[in-house]
């Protein structure tokens, strides 16, 4: 009956991933609380020994060795006490087998509620303990069902939600499929450790570039900023520790592949590589690309940047519904006033509410992309960010259009080529 007993710990080790340290403990807990329900009372000090060799369990009382009994189930007078260990000395304590037959199947039963009980409590603890070390992090989870909008995954033996408001919108989710997580924090509940996962946290394009590029995992490419919008667009911040390593040119990869590959884990998510600058004007400037800036004032008291463009540039530092400047000013942390050259201040559209009007129909007389040499598929890839303008393309280098998703060297080569031929 013993070896079943142990059988039957060494099991529950294996299906709840505990350490058998762990589980011996609850099982000698909880025959400790049987034997003083059956057999004696809540006020013996009780000791379990379960021998790892036979496997059989000792149930012993411990008792002090006194010259005067002042409590029975404590103390135990010189006279018994040498009975039992004729060496024993007054002060100290005696231990007493006390263990009843056929205790292995009396203890299996009246402790199994009690040890069903503490097990869920340590199992809660132990991934309490195993995901509180894994904040911050970036980590793999299984979708184990989705349920109209929530989506629950298995993580490790646990289960989390992952809530609508932190899914990437119109991704498809479905069951089985495996998916990478920004793994944000671990709270500890009653019902176990309760994780809090997103795919929308800035965060997570961080770890995806960790994963993705040798030198942001070494510490040479820093990120210094994310402003995302998920499933959309993301415009990233970094700057270089080495003078010979080209921040960029590092987290775009050879035909984009490094920054195409985290893209893609995003559901199409398009990012945007800039360079960090100190300078906030000069910083500013680039997170507004791919649009040509002017000039940058700053107010610093409101923390205002009014940025002036060209006309023919206004439409692209704005984006679709404001959506460019609306990141710039995320990222660079300045409000920021779009303005034409030739406006007077305070009448431009803001990083916070830039208006939809920006998008309206280019005269005309404005020479358009469609117009320019190039193969159909790279025009489509110009206008799919809004690149619908030749005067949008005017001034940028083959590296600016490197930052458009899916424009390969070549390709961007080409673009300079036929605005620079176009305009002759």
């Amino acid at each position: 009956m013993h070896q079943q007993f142990m059988a039957a710990v060494r099991q529950l080790c294996n299906e709840k991933n505990l350490p058998e340290e762990v589980i011996m403990d609850i099982v000698k807990a909880a025959l400790r609380t049987a034997y003083r329900k059956d057999y004696g009372n809540k006020e013996q000090n009780i000791e379990v020994e379960i021998d790892p060799k036979t496997e059989n369990v000792t149930i012993y009382i411990v008792k002090k060795v006194v010259s005067k009994i002042e409590d029975p189930d404590s103390d135990i007078s010189l006279e018994d006490g040498k009975k039992i260990n004729k060496n024993i000395q007054e002060g100290e304590e005696i231990r007493m087998d006390v263990t009843p037959m056929a205790y292995g199947r009396i203890a299996a039963q009246a402790a199994k509620q009690v040890i069903i009980q503490r097990i869920q409590e340590a199992e809660r603890d132990f991934m309490y303990e195993t995901f509180k070390d894994r904040e911050n992090e970036l980590v793999n989870a299984l979708i184990h069902r989705v349920d109209n909008s929530q989506v629950y995954v298995e993580l490790g033996g646990v289960t989390a939600l992952l809530p609508a408001r932190e899914q990437i919108p119109n991704e498809q989710y479905y069951g089985g499929q495996r998916i990478k997580l920004y793994l944000d924090k671990v709270v500890k509940t009653t019902k176990g450790p309760q994780l809090l996962i997103s795919r929308t946290h800035p965060k997570l394009v961080e770890k995806l570039m960790e994963l993705e590029i040798p030198e942001v995992k070494a510490g040479t490419v820093v990120i210094k900023g994310v402003a995302r919008e998920p499933g959309v667009r993301c415009k990233v911040a970094v700057m270089s520790k080495d003078a010979q390593v080209d921040p960029i040119g590092a987290c775009v990869g050879q035909n984009g592949v490094r920054v195409q590959n985290v893209t893609h884990e995003l559901a199409g998510e398009r990012i945007d590589i800039i360079p960090w600058s100190e300078d906030a004007q000069k910083y500013i400037a680039e997170s507004l690309k791919p649009a040509k800036i002017s000039r940058v004032e700053l107010d610093v008291a409101g923390h205002l940047a009014k940025v002036y463009v060209t006309q023919d540039q206004r439409a692209l530092a704005i984006g679709k519904s404001g959506q460019n400047v609306r990141l710039a000013s995320h990222l660079a942390g300045w409000e920021i006033d779009i303005l034409d050259t030739t406006e007077p201040s305070g009448s431009g559209a803001t990083g916070r509410s830039a208006a939809s009007k920006d998008g309206e129909a280019a005269p005309e007389t404005i020479k358009m992309v469609s117009d320019l040499d190039l193969p159909e598929s790279v025009k489509e890839k110009l206008t799919a960010v809004s690149l619908e303008q030749v005067g949008q393309l005017v001034g940028l280098s083959a590296k600016d259009f490197l930052q458009v998703d899916g424009i390969t060297e070549d390709e961007a080569k080409q673009i300079v080529e036929a605005v620079h031929a176009h305009r002759k």
